[in-house]
């Protein structure tokens, strides 16, 4: 008996592999070829939605309403920041990542850009009356109207953000009854601003000619420290000549504070410096005229300021003289010289002589020195300035990276507090005081927040609304791979029953240097490692001991034992 072994290459097991692999298919049922193919389609898009769940982030609301100048803001920040961000309802609102939201929130209200998620007059572009109650209308103009005042009180220079609440009662049909619409309105300026009174009045008159009926004594305006800016005190004379002095004496605070503050934050640092300034006013009010004469000085002579002469002549007419009677009405008569010792006869009455009277008048009037003095006192006048001022030490960091707390030489404070005085204007003879001291700030640390079981963590909610989508995917891919494909699979994949190892022997022993069959030539390509292995070493048997083998053969056909 002539044996041969014929090499099988690694290109022959492969292609017959296939064949035996697409003769499995084939032979299998339709059903299970059909939920096969159906198993790997539904796993494919399982697996490509799940990657682009994963690959896709979460966006949520950050502003909406927002106006062109807003909006232009906001982007501009966010893109400093390197946030990516969406646009939503035509460009008025925007998304950003939902970890981010808050974050981002308060990152933009501190850089003063968040203004514009007041919603005005919009409200009443979208909203349709159709199903609403007359209620809900009129709360709906109200927070348009709102919102309106708050964007324009907002618009101003020194206004940093503002908040309008509106009061506006149902009106009835009697006069009597009705009850006024009121307002109130807080203000926070920007640090260093203040509102002049003009100011003030026109945000009251603003919001009053705005809502029907409202009053300017109807609204209240307070600032962002409580202080109430507006009605104004005025009872009486007095108290509102007491609160107008307050206000006086709160800017020239304000004034004096500015200044010592415009001049050394840049040297410290605007969080290294901390000051104050306590003004004493004099709102005394005097006046005073006084009028004094005096003479001419030097040796300069009088100056006659008028002069007035005055001269006056009168002759008085002839009375007469004599002895009244019919006598004196007779002629007279020569005179005689009388007789010694007789009598003289009586005369009549004659005329008298005629007398006058002259009067002479001069008057002088000389000019002296004549003084009128008016005094009126200044109110208000700063009478003394007391200020405070604390510097932060100097910080930094040493080698190893920790930060380190320098305080300041005394030259440095030397002229700091030159600044000081002279910012303020100081004088000693009036009694003014700056204090300037250095010591380190302390930064409070916020109490610890109490725990939270780790069910009620926000962080927890949000992985778990994360993870949801995802791990539904997972779940239906494992029920699709077990239900579907895997008994696809495992009934491609099935093994025939091995040959025995007479067949085996058959297919590699022969009398020619061929195989005897093409099926016993495919079941011997078939054998796994292990069963090549044992014919490998049939086949050295037979070609060492060809006599053994076939007594062995002989054996197993007669079926006598070994």
């Amino acid at each position: 008996m002539v044996t041969a072994v014929v090499p099988v290459s690694d290109n022959a097991l492969a292609a017959a592999e296939t064949d035996r692999l697409g003769a499995r298919l084939a032979a299998m049922p339709t059903r299970t070829l059909v939920l096969g193919a159906l198993g790997v389609v539904v796993l494919v898009a399982l697996l490509v939605g799940m990657a682009l769940s994963l690959g896709k982030s979460e966006y949520r609301l950050l502003f909406s309403n927002l106006g062109e100048k807003d909006g232009a803001a906001v982007i501009a920040k966010l893109d400093q920041l390197g946030v990516n961000y969406r646009f939503a309802d035509g460009g008025g609102s925007i998304l950003v990542p939902a970890d981010r939201v808050y974050e981002l929130r308060m990152k933009l209200s501190a850089a003063g850009v968040s203004r514009g998620s007041i919603s005005g007059y919009e409200l009443l572009d979208g909203s349709s009356s159709f199903g609403q109650s007359d209620g809900q209308q009129r709360v709906q103009l109200k927070r348009a109207l709102e919102g309106e005042l708050t964007r324009t009180i907002q618009s101003l220079s020194s206004v940093q953000a503002a908040r309008v609440m509106l009061s506006i009662p149902q009106q009835n049909g009697f006069f009597r009854e009705q009850q006024k619409p009121t307002a109130s309105v807080t203000v926070q300026l920007h640090p260093g601003h203040a509102l002049e009174r003009e100011q003030v009045a026109g945000i009251v008159h603003l919001v009053a000619s705005s809502v029907p009926e409202l009053r300017t004594k109807a609204v209240s305006v307070l600032d962002g420290n409580g202080t109430l800016l507006w009605p104004q005190d005025e009872r009486d004379g007095s108290a509102g000549f007491d609160s107008a002095q307050l206000r006086y004496l709160r800017e020239v605070e304000s004034g004096y504070l500015r200044r010592v503050t415009e001049l050394l934050e840049p040297v410290v640092g605007r969080e290294n410096l901390r000051a104050t300034i306590s003004a004493e006013l004099d709102f005394t009010q005097q006046e005073s005229t006084s009028e004094e004469f005096k003479p001419n000085q030097g040796q300069a002579p009088a100056t006659v300021r008028a002069q007035r002469t005055e001269e006056s002549t009168q002759a008085d007419p002839a009375r007469p003289s004599g002895v009244p009677g019919a006598a004196s009405n007779q002629p007279p008569v020569p005179a005689t010289a009388p007789m010694s010792g007789a009598s003289a006869p009586l005369q009549g009455a004659q005329a008298g002589a005629p007398t006058g009277s002259a009067r002479r008048e001069a008057e002088t009037s000389y000019a002296v020195d004549k003084t009128v003095r008016v005094t009126r006192n200044a109110s208000g006048t700063v009478r003394r300035l007391h200020a405070a001022v604390v510097v932060n030490h100097r910080t930094g960091t040493d080698a190893k990276g920790k930060p380190t707390s320098t305080p300041l030489s005394d030259e440095e404070m030397q002229k700091l507090t030159a600044l000081v005085q002279q910012g303020i204007g100081f004088d000693a003879e009036r009694g003014d005081s700056v204090r300037v001291i250095n010591a380190p700030f302390r930064v409070e640390t916020p109490p610890p927040a109490e725990t939270q079981p780790i069910y009620l963590q926000p962080w927890l909610h949000d992985l778990l609304r994360a993870a949801m989508t995802p791990a539904a995917l997972a779940l239906v891919a494992l029920v699709v791979v077990f239900a579907l494909v895997r008994p696809a699979l495992k009934a491609a994949t099935v093994k025939p029953p091995e040959p025995a190892l007479g067949t085996q022997l058959d297919t590699v022993v022969a009398d020619d240097e061929r195989l005897p069959a093409p099926e016993q030539e495919q079941a011997a390509l078939a054998l796994d490692n292990k069963v090549s292995g044992k014919l490998h070493g049939a086949r050295q048997l037979a070609r060492e001991n060809p006599g053994v083998v076939a007594n062995v053969v002989r054996s197993w056909v007669s079926g006598d034992a070994a």
